[in-house]
């Protein structure tokens, strides 16, 4: 059952604009949305045209059709941001041994290489400006490993040591940068993967999510994009203004223990 996180967070972005990658779909569309919603002008970036187009007429964005894998995707893009939401990811499975270098290579791209390139472009504006926020949509798997996933855990792990440096670096200009790291949320992504495993393992759907995905969460439920969406809505308030440098679980108490 999908439930609807209602907006609390008091949040207004009138004047701002918000560059949120991966924002086609899942957690990146509800942070797109949810920035839209309190004001900002929202930059929708996926390598899905038709995504990116969707979800930019529903919020009156912008699309811009990229594919973070390439280094100069976003060069030609200005910049002049007040809030990035670093989304974009991918996963790929198998063994150190057999896992394809060019794969590994691709999701660091994707997920620490291309934070790197648009957060560096993106700071003489908001060093100038006296504020910024920076929200890197991290994982469990920043602070805890799984087997199998070697270029997704590291590419992670990356991420979050740039967010620390970010944090040290821009507190004396007023920007922040911070980690979210939920557990499994209700994505297209993982959907297919419930579907994938429940076939594989001969099981339901419902069994997958409690048996295998969240063996080690204390509660049994998939995350909502909106809930990452109000936490990182937070993370840009003027109320958040003291929280940097750090990395919110959001894990069902996956790392509690």
């Amino acid at each position: 059952m999908t439930t609807a996180t209602p907006p609390l967070v008091r949040l207004d972005l009138t004047g701002r604009t918000a560059l949120v990658t991966g924002a086609g779909s899942g957690i990146g569309r509800a942070c797109a949305a949810r920035l839209a919603q309190a004001g900002a002008k929202v930059l929708v970036v996926d390598r899905d045209a038709a995504s990116a187009h969707l979800v930019a007429g529903e919020i009156g964005g912008t699309a811009v059709v990229a594919d973070l894998a390439e280094p100069a995707a976003l060069d030609d893009l200005d910049l002049a941001v007040d809030v990035i939401v670093n989304n974009a990811g991918l996963q790929h499975v198998a063994p150190l041994q057999d896992f394809d270098p060019d794969r590994f290579t691709y999701l660091h791209q994707v997920m620490l290489v291309a934070p790197f390139r648009l957060v560096r472009r993106s700071l003489p504006h908001m060093y100038a400006q006296g504020w910024g926020r920076i929200v890197n949509i991290s994982s469990v798997h920043g602070l805890r490993a799984s087997a199998f996933k070697s270029a997704y855990v590291s590419a992670k792990h990356g991420l979050e040591g740039l967010s620390k440096v970010i944090a040290v670096e821009a507190a004396p200009y007023g920007v922040t940068a911070n980690c979210i790291n939920p557990a499994y949320v209700r994505t297209p992504l993982v959907e297919g993967q419930i579907a994938d495993q429940a076939r594989s393992h001969g099981i339901d759907e419902a069994e997958v999510i409690e048996r295998i995905m969240l063996a080690k969460a204390a509660i049994k439920r998939l995350i909502e994009p909106a809930e990452v969406a109000e936490l990182a809505a937070y993370l840009c308030t003027d109320a958040a203004s003291f929280i940097t440098g750090t990395s919110i679980a959001m894990d069902g108490g996956w790392t509690a223990q």
